[in-house]
């Protein structure tokens, strides 16, 4: 599914030929801050510089003889150094190539998916500001609630959207982070300029102490930013798919032409593409769970984080920017049935109106709980009975007693419900 789904620029930060060139980045730039301390001679370094290169296919052939995937590199890097390759890796351990690399790529990774943050908080403006004052029933435990504005359900995805924003920026700083500092940590064999140089020109900010490894609690950070970013895809994903059952209809997912939404039911049109990222949701979340029990190492390193990680940052990264993108696109050509949700908000024959109505008779003076056993067996009579809310109002004269029948129709106006939209449309979205 991962290779059938990648988008180009994605799967290119995690092949095997941009890994390498992180390690050999790295590498070049240690190169570069032993020379400027005299531990590695100009001309050997300009060397280094123009011969340094790789060969894939050839690092898998010295790997399954050596079973070190930084020594076969190495062992490759050599080749085609020559003599002067004695001055790689010098006072490095395998964990200051590989963290450092596994950084830049994440940070590559990271550039791609806060643009898929930045598109789909613009679907989600747009598509709110098409449905400002579009009216639809909200609902609590799945039941007729009140009226309110379709636009403010959209406002709400890309205010989340927002927190998922700034949640992740803080997440791509802790874990943009470098380390050169030798075997156990304690630069015993390195100076702590040559981690400050490569950091610095890596653009990572160094690890002010590490072990062997840069701590997991960094990546278990982001896993978890991207678990929250899935969660919240996975929020509005579950409410088209509600939206769009056949009692409901309010909207639905575009259904392309030629498309087919069951092999048996030819009428059926299916919320596919909100299930799939439902779905998807849970891998990621998962892979959150396997990073969080990455931190945990022995002493100072072992390697019991180093398979989960070749699976799970990869994998969360492409289908991060896979769900993303998936979303945008449903979001951007979601049918939406204005006409449906104000058949829906008619469906109880004003029971939605309660509210108003028990808040009105309060304003005249009556005790609250004499006001809401006034409405509530009214309401109960519509309900049961499949009878006009409104008119039994206007038959009851316990409430006659209390409120005008202009009163009682007031209390039935829709647009009442959309009085506060303009203020919490600038909350969200400033100036309009």
């Amino acid at each position: 599914m991962i290779k059938r789904y990648t988008r180009p620029e994605m799967g290119k930060v995690w092949e095997l030929d941009n890994k390498y060139s992180k390690w050999l980045m790295v590498e070049i730039l240690a190169c570069e801050a032993h020379a400027a301390q005299g531990r590695v001679p100009k001309a050997a370094l300009d060397r280094i510089r123009e011969k340094a290169a790789f060969d894939v296919r050839r690092i898998d052939e010295i790997e399954r003889t050596v079973k070190h995937d930084v020594i076969a590199f190495l062992t490759s890097v050599a080749e085609y150094i020559g003599k002067d390759s004695a001055y790689l890796h010098m006072g490095l351990t395998s964990s200051d190539v590989l963290d450092t690399g596994l950084a830049l790529q994440i940070k590559d990774a990271s550039a791609i998916i806060r643009a898929d943050l930045l598109r789909i908080r613009s679907v989600l403006r747009n598509r709110a500001m098409e449905h400002k004052e579009t009216v639809q029933i909200g609902r609590s435990h799945g039941i007729h609630a009140e009226p309110t504005s379709f636009g403010l359900k959209l406002a709400l995805w890309y205010e989340e959207m927002g927190r998922n924003l700034r949640r992740f920026d803080q997440a791509v700083e802790a874990v943009s982070c470098g380390m050169i500092s030798g075997a156990v940590g304690n630069f015993a064999q390195i100076d702590p300029d040559v981690e400050a140089y490569v950091c610095k020109k890596a653009g990572l900010t160094p690890a002010n102490v590490s072990t062997q490894v840069i701590q997991r609690d960094r990546h278990a950070e982001y896993l978890n930013t991207l678990a929250l970013i899935a969660s919240t895809i996975e929020k509005i994903s579950v409410e088209i798919r509600h939206l769009q059952r056949t009692e409901v209809r309010e909207a639905e997912e575009y259904f392309s032409e030629g498309q087919k939404g069951s092999s048996a039911m030819p009428h059926k049109r299916n919320p596919i593409a909100s299930e799939n990222l439902s779905g998807l949701a849970r891998l990621i979340r998962s892979y959150a769970m396997a990073a969080l029990e990455n931190n945990a190492l022995w002493h100072e390193r072992d390697i019991s984080h180093s398979s989960v990680e070749r699976v799970i940052f990869p994998d969360s990264t492409i289908l991060i920017d896979y769900m993303l993108n998936r979303l945008s696109t449903v979001l951007e050509k979601l049918i939406v049935y204005p006409e449906r949700m104000r058949e829906n908000i008619d469906q109880t024959h004003g029971l939605v109106f309660s509210q108003r109505v028990l808040l009105a008779l309060v304003a005249k003076g009556i005790p609250r709980e004499d006001a809401y056993a006034l409405v509530q067996r009214n309401a109960m009579k519509a309900w049961n009975e499949g009878a006009d809310f409104r008119k039994c109002l206007l038959a009851d004269a316990a409430v006659g007693k209390q409120l005008s029948a202009g009163e009682i129709e007031d209390c039935f106006d829709v647009q009442y419900y959309l009085r506060h939209v303009d203020a919490l449309f600038q909350r969200v979205f400033g100036t309009q």
